[in-house]
């Protein structure tokens, strides 16, 4: 964390790790908000990743993989945090400037998705992978997902695919595009030009914007809109079988890889998400779905295939997509009752 002429800087510093946060990353990055809100001479807050590689890859999910194995309610607590984090970063009345540099998933959207003023560049790649791991896609990216165009959300939810700058910013994640090498120079001048509010941090970062290119997702938007309009993920398949483009069925093998139980609540969750009000009532969602996968078979499965022994050949239980009923995933839908994420 560094403060200069009324700018506040937070820079995630594990590069070896890909800026994976850690509790105390999260404690560290609410402090810093929670002061500038009642510190008058904050005007602007910059969200960076170290290293060259990216942003933040997510929470560190080896820790996740502990508290759940060991019982011991921390990863509860950590996912809070981390929720509430990112809807005061939503919610700041100061504006935010997030680099989205190299590598965005799982967490760092979180960070970086919510805020007003979102740069992309060349390197981006803005994915939520969570359920190729057991999970469900969270931090909030319910609400960004259940309102890209068409069914772009749906698509990026259900497969794990990773975009690039274009695509991030035609689907409504991101704001402008910036050369890797103009960054250095942006947040300089954002320091030094002491922009008041957020149309002077626009017009400071329209002097270092480019234009991102053509979108990639454009030419399969038809297909991706068409195939993924139905509610249930038999049907999805389905539509994308029929169609038998080379891209239909790359994309339904992605599928068709990830976690059955995940992939049913996942696009549920996204389907409530359209109704619901706001982030927070999202975030809240997430949370009761993310406690009670913590400790089930398919995320210590999904964590050990892709972190732990790195075979990449979960085994999920149940297996196949039948096999998770409708009625037997109310239950994760429900209250948590006194445990419920508050704000």
């Amino acid at each position: 964390m560094a403060r200069r002429a009324g700018v506040a800087r937070i820079t995630l510093d594990r590069p070896a790790k890909l800026n994976a946060l850690t509790p105390q990353m999260v404690r560290d990055m609410r402090s810093v908000l929670d002061e500038g809100e009642r510190d008058a001479t904050l005007r602007l807050v910059l969200i960076d990743g170290a290293g060259p590689r990216g942003f933040c890859a997510g929470g560190d999910v080896k820790f996740v993989r502990d508290s759940a194995l060991a019982d011991d309610g921390q990863a509860q607590i950590f996912w809070a945090d981390e929720y509430r984090l990112d809807a005061k970063i939503a919610g700041f009345g100061k504006p935010i400037v997030a680099f989205m540099t190299g590598i965005v998933m799982g967490g760092g959207v979180g960070l970086s998705a919510h805020t007003r003023h979102r740069i992309v560049t060349a390197s981006t790649r803005f994915a939520m992978p969570e359920a190729g791991i057991g999970l469900i896609p969270d931090v909030g990216s319910t609400w960004l997902f259940a309102r890209a165009p068409g069914e772009a959300g749906t698509y990026l939810a259900l497969t794990g695919r990773h975009v690039g700058a274009a695509d991030a910013i035609a689907l409504g994640f991101a704001d402008r595009f910036v050369a890797e090498e103009g960054l250095e120079a942006l947040k300089a001048a954002l320091v030094q030009d002491s922009p008041r509010g957020d149309d002077d941090v626009r017009a400071v970062v329209e002097r270092f914007a480019l234009p991102p290119g053509e979108p990639l997702l454009s030419a399969q938007r038809s297909l991706i809109d068409r195939a993924f309009a139905y509610d249930t993920v038999e049907e999805i398949l389905c539509a994308l079988g029929r169609d038998g483009s080379g891209f239909a069925l790359a994309t339904a093998r992605e599928i068709a890889a990830k976690s059955p139980t995940s992939l049913k609540l996942t696009l549920r969750a996204l389907r409530e998400a359209r109704s619901l009000d706001g982030l927070q009532d999202c975030l809240r969602l997430e949370y009761r779905l993310v406690c009670r996968l913590l400790g089930g078979h398919d995320f210590l499965e999904g964590i050990r295939a892709a972190v732990i022994d790195k075979d990449r050949r979960p085994k999920w239980r149940p297996s196949d997509l039948g096999d998770v009923s409708p009625p037997g995933l109310d239950g994760y839908f429900a209250s948590l009752g006194t445990k419920e994420l508050q704000f």
